[in-house]
């Protein structure tokens, strides 16, 4: 198993970055980035690559599926389990061609394209990261046997999608074979809580709220040698309050639990090793610690994510902000639902 190490906070700034960008064109156009959204919204899903364009395959080289110590793969791993896509997109510059020619080197055995599915999209949006000379000294951030983040998860968007990529970019996978597992806890607000919210008749029950975050985990986590060709959904165990899967061979052990307070698991299970929280919720990853020492407890590591502003178009794509309000958010989503349902109503 290949051992590799990451910046947590290179690694998320860039998916926020990212989902940044698609939130800011989707709110120009008017498109619904929330997962099940209805015709004409957009799912995406951002999926770091682990490569170097210094990096050369020989002729015999066969790519496989080898996953190494974290949730980021390799380009050769990607290309053997990421498959058939409709098209395939890349930029028109020296080194969107150069990482086109080597992935479709990488992928020539699992799908034949058609030309027309190949697509050349010329320069636009932009976002700018640091060259590899600013990020050598970047510190690399430790991994995790365990990981915890808690939200409502309503109506599954980029932000929810930040937050639970950045998640699982802290677990520490185990090798294949070594019966070790990770474990990745999300705690998901009950349905009694969210009662007061607002837009409350539109807000997704709590079993479809875990079915969402976890088919999402399975974009980013799941390595299969047949990739989508099946079509096979993501097995999970269900039960009440409790939803299950796992991904890669067992290795990564994925549970929803249904939360009641802004606890929940934190401080009735004592391995957890990391916390994930956002602007938003800061003060919670405190509380959280403070009931930890009392019950004399280690604290937990405190990890934060950007938070996705889709009114920022600026030279920074992602900011930490105290103003929350203009973000994609479920209210917003919400609130949406409701206005298109009473003119359906008025029509």
């Amino acid at each position: 198993m290949r051992h590799k190490t990451l910046s947590w906070d290179a690694a998320q700034s860039l998916v926020a970055g990212v989902y940044t960008i698609i939130s800011v064109i989707s709110a120009q156009l008017s498109i619904g980035t929330d997962v099940n959204g209805g015709p004409g919204s957009v799912d995406a899903r951002v999926v770091l690559v682990d490569h170097s364009r210094d990096k050369r395959f020989t002729e015999d080289f066969r790519p496989a599926i080898e996953p190494n110590n974290t949730a980021v793969v390799d380009l050769a791993t990607f290309a053997s389990a990421y498959f058939p896509w409709n098209y395939v997109f890349h930029p028109d510059s020296e080194a969107g061609h150069q990482f086109y020619s080597t992935y479709m080197k990488l992928a020539e055995g699992n799908q034949v394209f058609l030309q027309e599915q190949l697509v050349t999209v010329q320069g636009g949006v932009t976002l700018n990261v640091p060259n590899a000379s600013t990020t050598s000294n970047t510190s690399q951030t430790s991994s995790y046997s365990t990981v915890c983040l808690g939200g409502t998860f309503d109506h599954l968007h980029p932000g929810h999608k930040l937050l639970l990529t950045a998640g699982a970019y802290l677990l520490k996978v185990p090798e294949r074979g070594k019966s070790a597992t990770c474990h990745y806890i999300i705690g998901i607000t009950g349905d009694e809580l969210l009662k007061n919210k607002k837009f409350a008749e539109y807000v997704q029950s709590w079993d479809e709220r875990a079915r969402s975050v976890i088919e999402f985990l399975s974009s980013i986590l799941d390595l299969s040698p047949t990739g989508w060709r099946d079509g096979s959904a993501t097995k999970i165990i269900e039960s009440d309050g409790d939803f299950r899967a796992s991904f890669r061979e067992d290795t990564i052990s994925i549970q929803c639990v249904r939360i009641q307070d802004p606890f929940g698991p934190t401080i009735t299970q004592e391995d957890i090793d990391a916390l994930v929280v956002s602007g938003e919720t800061r003060s919670g990853g405190k509380a959280v610690n403070d009931k930890r020492i009392e019950q004399g407890w280690k604290e937990l590591d405190v990890f934060e994510v950007d938070v996705l502003d889709a009114t920022e178009i600026a030279d920074e794509a992602a900011t930490k902000t105290q103003d929350f309000a203009a973000k994609i958010s479920s209210t917003a989503i919400r609130q949406q639902r409701a206005e298109a349902a009473c003119k359906a109503g008025s029509s």
